[in-house]
């Protein structure tokens, strides 16, 4: 179980890690076997799989159950970075190896978001976009909404050049967020899950309703990790279902 809030409350979540080879291009069909396999072990039969091909923006597309395009297995949204849906028996997927997974579930309303969150979707607060269209187009109310922050790359190994300091120039705690380098000063460490914190904060989520995991991508190797794994790197995948 990755978190409590949400299983407690109605949504399933789980997580892949590096005990599948998930999503690599070296993988091909294989991919639909272990698909297949982390349904099965997870004792889901999921009407349809949506995933997406992420590019680190900010769109965010909403899963009906036959919208979208087909794909090995699912259904999948081009240039797509969040999930949205109000369907019972879909399961989101939302692929990472450092960057951050963001999870959120309106108990009452029964609708669930899934955000990919690097360095670029957080300056663009992807989650905060998805909170907004929750709110306007399902009448969502964020007193409402659970959120969780997955397994995501440690501040401590995750070094950043100087001129991402800029793109975070809306976050009204960037010096927190930007750690001092101890050693370079023409770098920076970024802290992603203090950045997607104050964005899911901001956003009128309660902090007594966000539970954030403390597992480093980089450090355990239970999970994939791009910076510790380049260039034969791989994806975990978070997967998400109303209940």
């Amino acid at each position: 179980m990755i978190s409590n809030k949400l299983n407690e409350n109605g949504l399933k979540v789980f997580m892949t890690g590096s005990e599948y080879s998930l999503f690599s291009k070296r993988v091909g069909d294989k991919v639909i076997d272990e698909i297949e396999e982390i349904a099965l072990k997870n004792n889901i039969n999921p009407d349809n799989i949506y995933s997406a091909k992420q590019v680190h923006g900010n769109n965010i597309e909403y899963c009906d159950g036959s919208n979208g395009d087909k794909f090995l297995y699912g259904r999948t949204f081009e240039d797509t970075d969040g999930l949205i849906t109000d369907k019972k028996n879909i399961v989101l997927m939302t692929k990472i190896s450092d960057c951050t997974p963001i999870v959120v579930f309106d108990k009452e309303k029964k609708v669930q978001g899934s955000f990919h969150s690097g360095w670029r979707g957080t300056s663009k607060k992807i989650s905060k976009k998805g909170i907004e269209i929750m709110v306007s187009k399902f009448n969502c109310d964020v007193e409402n909404i659970i959120a969780f922050i997955g397994p995501t790359i440690d501040y401590k190994n995750y070094e950043v050049g100087c001129e991402l300091y800029d793109e975070f120039s809306d976050f009204n705690n960037r010096k927190e967020i930007f750690k001092s380098h101890p050693s370079d000063k023409n770098k920076y460490l970024l802290d992603l899950r203090l950045a997607n914190l104050s964005i899911l904060l901001e956003s009128g989520i309660k902090r007594e309703n966000i539970e954030i995991s403390e597992i480093s991508t980089y450090t355990n190797r239970d999970y994939h990790s791009y910076r510790r794994d380049k260039p034969d790197y791989h994806l975990n995948a978070i997967f998400s279902v109303i209940e």
